[in-house]
């Protein structure tokens, strides 16, 4: 595949630091700690299997692919060079399809956990018009550039790590002060039916490091920087999920957890040890900037897919226009903020925030697990065999029981389950075959 002239007017805007701080934002799920504590401290095992098997295998296969192929568009120009146009369209479009399902559920999380702390939970046009504000003034400074937008990254970035280190600080002190709320010493993974779900979500927390080679073409060096980040935040986010979930077990016992506000809720433990009941706000306030930097990082890199996908004319040409000012992919990003307004308002009619939030995550996680088949599989043909055999082995067993349904569902889940990604892959293909007789 050759970019041409508007993948040629990007803006190298993002450094090393930049591209560390949008992979931490983006890969770390704050929301993922409370699902893991509740599973029990057999969570610690899954995470560092599942950061050895399938975290360390994506850092290196995205690594050597991104020094063999260095330019704007990432997991859609690796698949389309090793498989082919139409593996490669397939692999992108599932991808932008999982980013728009994750781009509202970042927002809801964020919103719904500082509105708990901050006691305005039950009022839902207060919670719909702030998710509406913060959606927009991200799309905003995205679309006006990175120079603008990567300012959401960064400050989400450091809000993930400053949550990480001070649910650290508190876990531990409560651990030395009276000792652990959940029994630390069996970390042999139960086979608990309703809690086999989680094993697919233990994949799916440590996907996003391929979102900054997405943007390739946005990165000073890119062959060089890629690879340098992601090993630097891949440590930080192991640090984060292993050392998060032991401070989450430490503060409550792992039965009272709920998967929605856990951490919250552990954060009011910490505070009520610690004597500092401002504690569970902190917490809650840098939450929401991290899950608006996760917001940012996810529009800001979504909207390249369509854009590289548009100057290949497999979608509609309009995606690949650049505004001709800002030098953005305008139309893509203003396409994903509206689609994730419309996803909100409609989420979150007659029903609860919370209900809107996990019907997301569902929708989320074959769509972000599929192109990662892909993914390994151009490492494997590329030569990196060790990696993107564990790599794929673990995506394979993540997609199996991401079909699983979680507690207290019904055998519908399968059925939407099936139905939708289902519907993803025709949708592809007529959209495919369409562009191909354009093209004629």
């Amino acid at each position: 595949m050759i970019l041409t002239k508007p993948a040629e007017q990007l803006r190298r805007a993002l450094r090393l630091p930049d591209l560390v701080l949008l992979n931490i934002a983006a890969v770390v799920g704050v929301r993922w700690l409370a699902v893991a504590a509740r599973t029990g401290p057999g969570s610690i095992t899954l995470w560092i299997s599942a950061g050895l098997l399938f975290f360390i295998p994506s850092v290196l296969t995205v690594a050597g692919l991104s020094r063999r192929h260095p330019e704007e568009g990432g997991l859609y120009v690796w698949t389309q060079e090793a498989f082919g146009p139409w593996h490669g369209f397939l692999c992108g479009a599932c991808y932008f399809v999982s980013v728009l399902f994750y781009l509202p559920s970042a927002l809801l999380y964020g919103l719904s956990i500082a509105a708990e702390a901050f006691g305005f939970s039950q009022d839902k046009t207060l919670m719909i018009g702030l998710a509406l504000a913060v959606l927009w003034s991200v799309a905003i400074f995205n679309l006006v550039g990175l120079e603008l937008g990567k300012w959401a990254s960064d400050l989400g970035g450091v809000a993930t790590i400053l949550v990480g280190a001070l649910l650290m600080a508190a876990g531990w002190f409560a651990w030395r002060h009276g000792g652990s709320a959940t029994p630390l010493h069996d970390f042999v993974p139960r086979m608990d039916w309703g809690k086999l779900n989680f094993w697919s979500q233990i994949a799916l927390a440590f996907t996003g490091l391929e979102l900054g080679a997405i943007m390739a073409g946005e990165i000073r060096d890119p062959a060089r920087t890629i690879p340098r980040a992601a090993w630097i935040s891949g440590a930080a986010v192991c640090a984060f999920y292993v050392g998060g979930t032991l401070a989450v077990l430490a503060l409550m016992s792992s039965g009272s957890v709920d998967i929605i506000s856990g951490v919250i809720e552990a954060a009011h433990a910490a505070g009520a040890r610690l004597g500092w009941h401002g504690f569970p706000l902190l917490i809650a306030l840098l939450i929401l900037t991290a899950s608006a930097g996760a917001f940012g990082s996810w529009l800001s890199g979504g909207a390249r897919l369509p854009f590289v996908i548009g100057i290949d004319r497999y979608l509609p040409p309009a995606f690949a226009r650049l505004h001709p000012r800002w030098g953005t992919p305008y139309v893509a990003l203003l396409s994903e903020a509206a689609f994730s307004s419309v996803a909100i308002l409609m989420l979150t009619a007659g029903e609860s925030l919370r209900g809107g939030y996990q019907l997301l995550v569902d929708l989320t996680t074959v769509t972000t697990l599929f192109p990662f088949v892909y993914i390994f599989a151009a490492g494997w043909k590329c030569g990196w065999r060790v990696s993107a055999a564990c790599g794929l082995s673990v995506t394979a067993l993540a997609l199996v029981v991401a079909f699983v349904p979680p507690e207290g569902a019904s055998w519908l889940y399968e059925v939407k389950m099936i139905g939708g990604c289902a519907a993803v892959v025709v949708a592809a293909r007529m959209n495919f075959q369409y562009a191909l007789g354009q093209r004629k």
